[in-house]
Parts: C-alpha cells; structure tokens; sequence
C-alpha cells in the first residue's frame, strides 16, 4: 500500500471520506437506473446502488462512532509529559528524576508501541536517574508524522525530540526488542552522546534476511492494516477475526505483564488502537521481511564494529527454550527444528559483535522474550551498573 494511502488512512475523520467515496458512486447508479428502459437493467442498477448507498450509511454511522470513542479515549487519558515540535509534528516524551551527576536513561519498548508500555522499568528509576520515555511517531500521544515509517527515520526522530526537550545527556539507550533496534540505530548515528547501550534481547536484523519465514511478523502487519482500516468504523479486528485464547503460558505471561504496568498498560491499549498506531506499526513492520529489511539495510542495520568502543550490554536468555515454541520450528522435523534454534540463538548474540566494549549478561532462568516484564528488578540492577560503570 502507498505512503500516501496510509498517510490518508492514519486520520481519524478518514471513515467518512470512504464513506464518501462509496456514496457516490451508489447515487450515480441510482441516476443512471432511472433513465434505463430496460426493466432489468434499471433494477440491477437500482439494487447495486441502494446497496453501496445503505453501505455508506453503515460507514458513516461506525466513523461518527469511531470519533466518539476517540474523544471519550483522549479525555480519560490525557499526556503525561510534554510535546515538542520535531519536523512540524508533537511528539510527546516524557522526563522525570534528576540527573544528579549521572547520566539519562532513555527507554524504548518493544513492538511500535510507545513510551508507557516499558514505564514499569521507568518508575522504578526515576528516584536515582533523570529517565525518560518517549513516544515514537504513531504511538502513544505523538502524532504519526510523515510516512513511511523506518526505524532509520524514527532514530533521527528521538534525537531531535531529546534536543526539542531540551535534554543533554549523556544518554544510557536502553531498548526492548524492537526497540531495542531502534536503540542501537540512534546509538550508531551519535555516539558521542551515548554513555552506554544496553539491548533487551533486541531484534536481531540476520534472524529477518536469513532465518526462516516467520508467519507471526507476517501477521504483524495483516493484523496492524486491517486493525487500523476497521477501526476507523468502531470495528474490533481482534473480535472480528475471533482469536482463539492463548494457551496458558502466554495467557500468564500477559496477566504479568498487565500487572507490572497497570494504569500506563491500559493506556497504552486504548491509545494504540487508533487508526494512527495501526498504519505507522504496519509501515515500519514492513522492515520485517526479507526484502523490506534489504531495502533500508544499510540506514538500520548495525554492522560489526559500528559502535566501537561504546559500552554495549546484551541482556537476553541463555537458553534456546523458547525458540522451540515457534510454529516454524515446532511443525519441523527434528534436524530442521534443533537448526532453527541454534540459527536463533546464534543471531541473537550478534549485537555483541557491533562494539570491542561488549558484554553479555544472562537473564534470570525461566524467563524469556520478555523479562523485562517477568524480572523487572534483575533489569533495573542491570541497567543501573551499567549506567555507573
């Protein structure tokens, strides 16, 4: 799909040029049935075009409901911190603690999710480092900005919104996952402002180029087109495709990670099923594929030795567990799985190849992908002798 189509289609009022666009037409054929004398003709026409009328109809009562919910979300979730201006667009971030000497914590979640979904590592450190979260374009309180969305871009972004704020540094780039990429690109881009790098199990570029296809990144993006294209007519995607519920490791996980961010998680929910989130997620998840990743390589990936001698912290497993819960690797024969794994968890140490300074730190033992939610407190550890070293 075009930028410019996803650009139309992150507006909320959006529903109703559709609606628009499927009304006239309709009328036309109304029009035109009117005039034909052959009787069959004329209420073929009649009936085509009564039928994409009532449509419209239908389309425009879901996006002035859509509207409502969005106004009914801003008022009971009003922005924490503060918007700066970066390229014409506000970006919200969010700043609390002082810096006392020491240098500030910048987080980023996983996913493209913004700030308050990795506030439960931020409120734990605002009382020994000034910490701050900002919202990436789309998510949370930020507007979408411009498209495409790349991890590239958004990296330029972050830096200009820390300066907009007025933020000196030095800066300790901590990242999740997908953020945890981002991290490393902003690292990558000024490195004489980063104190230390630390990455939570990020996203290893060579598991995209290399690895097998993954049906759940696929699924990322499907999920975030059609998420954001009915929601702008008050339709739950998630409802109307009728995911099943998730077994019950990943249902506890979910409960726990809903505990540990209470009130900003449920924020961040409502937030984020704007139509804005869906298309600025599924432009930058388009990076997630083999070919989408080779097109913008060279502006996101880190290449060995790019971040020397900057401190760099790897934080992740160190056990190739949960890599065998993957469909691929879980529907494979036996060689081809234990491959798949050892492919995994080969990528994932990659990172530390990016930086002479680096160093590999395990996490907690039964835990996994996200730990960061499961042992806040072994992260929090972490991160502060890191940030002191």
């Amino acid at each position: 799909m075009s930028d410019w189509v996803l650009g139309l289609l992150s507006h909320d009022a959006a529903g109703l040029l559709l609606a628009a666009i499927m009304l006239l037409p309709g009328l036309a054929l109304i029009k035109s049935g009117r005039r034909r004398v052959e009787r069959r003709g004329r209420w073929a026409a009649f009936a085509v075009g009564f039928s994409m009328s009532l449509l419209s109809g239908l389309m425009v009562i879901g996006a002035l409901v859509h509207l409502a919910q969005t106004r009914q979300v801003a008022a009971k979730y009003p922005p924490p911190g503060r918007f700066v201006d970066v390229g014409g667009h506000r970006v919200h971030i969010l700043a609390e603690g002082e810096a006392r000497g020491r240098p500030t914590l910048v987080w980023f979640a996983g996913g493209h999710t913004g700030g308050y979904a990795i506030h439960n590592l931020h409120r734990r450190m605002v009382g020994q480092f000034r910490s701050i979260l900002i919202d990436r374009p789309g998510t949370g309180w930020s507007d979408v900005g411009t498209f495409p969305r790349t991890t590239a871009k958004e990296a330029d972004e972050m830096w200009a919104a820390l300066d907009a704020a007025g933020e000196k540094g030095p800066f300790v780039l901590v990242g999740h996952s997908f953020g945890g990429l981002l991290s490393a690109n902003m690292a990558r881009r000024h490195p004489e402002r980063v104190k230390a790098l630390i990455l939570l199990d990020a996203t290893p570029p060579d598991t995209i180029v290399y690895g097998p296809v993954l049906g759940a990144l696929g699924d990322m993006r499907r999920d975030a087109l059609f998420g954001g294209l009915l929601g702008l007519f008050a339709i739950d995607y998630e409802k109307l495709k009728g995911t099943p519920p998730p077994p019950p490791p990943v249902a506890k996980l979910l409960a726990t990670i809903d505990r540990e961010l209470g009130a900003p998680g449920e924020a961040v929910r409502e937030l984020e099923k704007s139509p804005a989130a869906h298309m600025a997620s599924y432009s930058i998840y388009r990076e997630l594929s083999p070919a989408g990743l080779a097109s913008v390589a060279w502006n996101t990936v880190v290449y060995d030795g790019d971040l020397s001698p900057l401190p760099v912290f790897l934080v992740a497993p160190g056990d190739l567990k949960e890599f065998g819960t993957l469909n691929e690797a879980a529907n494979a024969e036996q060689r081809e799985a234990m491959r798949m794994q050892r492919f995994f968890a080969a990528t994932r140490e990659r990172y530390l190849a990016t930086s002479v300074n680096s160093e590999r730190v395990v996490a907690p033992e039964g835990t996994g992908h996200n730990f960061p939610y499961e042992a806040p407190a072994f992260v929090v550890a972490t991160v502060a002798r890191a940030a002191l070293q």
